[in-house]
């Protein structure tokens, strides 16, 4: 089963899918189980899927993303963080700030945490992982350029789209990332490309600050980023998960 979080009747729930339908989930977060029926899948709205703390996300894992910048692949993972403000969920409208002239999407597959942790070594790091979702690490690439770190470029409200459920038990190093824009391919990659494989970027985070359940790690953008504009629909597929789609209007 598929964990989401949805609304349905003025209440915010967290379930689980399956064949169509929305459990009512209970247990504890890493170890939850389906209850009684919700409602059909098209009855409720999804949210984001989870409420991090805090969402970690790493610069140029990919090569060819690296190389499209004329940048170097990094020797060490490159960290940066997004405020959980930025978070959206599926259907949510991506919101192109005044302060921009050019923001862009990146196509990301995301892990949530499942237990806390810290200090993780990478043969270890699966056992605390809820599960996967898609992303969108949304930028604007100007105030990137112009800043020389990124908090601003990375952090506006709506830069964060997370869903559309989170899949527990997938191979994280076997898994393709598609991002359209009106239905046209704009990215095609595989985390098998990673330069930082998921176990050893869960260690290399932990050992810098704990993890909670909850939190967001995205792991990098396939080459091929490009702008978005107020009446676009972007979409990021993942293989095993699904698609995340965001309208973009401009503030």
């Amino acid at each position: 089963m598929f964990i989401v979080r949805c609304a349905y009747r003025g209440k915010v729930w967290t379930g689980l899918l399956g064949q169509g339908t929305v459990y009512r989930a209970a247990g504890e977060f890493d170890d939850l189980h389906a209850a009684e029926p919700l409602a059909p899948l098209e009855e409720v709205r999804l949210l984001a899927p989870c409420t991090p703390t805090k969402v970690l996300a790493v610069g140029r894992n990919y090569a060819a993303h690296a190389a499209e910048f004329n940048n170097p692949p990094p020797s060490e993972p490159l960290l940066f963080l997004k405020p959980p403000s930025a978070v959206i969920g599926p259907g949510e409208a991506i919101v192109r700030p005044k302060l921009s002239s050019h923001v862009g999407f990146e196509g990301e597959l995301a892990v949530v945490i499942g237990r806390r942790c810290r200090r993780v070594p990478p043969e270890k790091a699966l056992e605390y992982i809820l599960g996967y979702t898609c992303a969108n690490d949304v930028t604007a690439r100007d105030l990137q350029q112009r800043d020389g770190q990124w908090a601003r470029a990375k952090g506006f409200d709506t830069f964060c789209p997370l869903g559309p459920w989170i899949v527990p038990g997938l191979d994280p190093g076997n898994l393709e990332v598609i991002t359209r824009v009106n239905g046209e391919l704009r990215q095609h990659g595989h985390t098998r490309d990673l330069l930082f494989s998921v176990p050893d970027l869960i260690a290399y985070v932990s050992a810098v600050m704990t993890l909670e359940p909850g939190d967001v790690l995205l792991t990098g953008t396939p080459s091929g980023v490009g702008p978005l504009y107020a009446g676009d629909l972007v979409e990021v597929e993942i293989s095993g998960i699904g698609t995340l789609a965001n309208p973009v209007v401009d503030e």
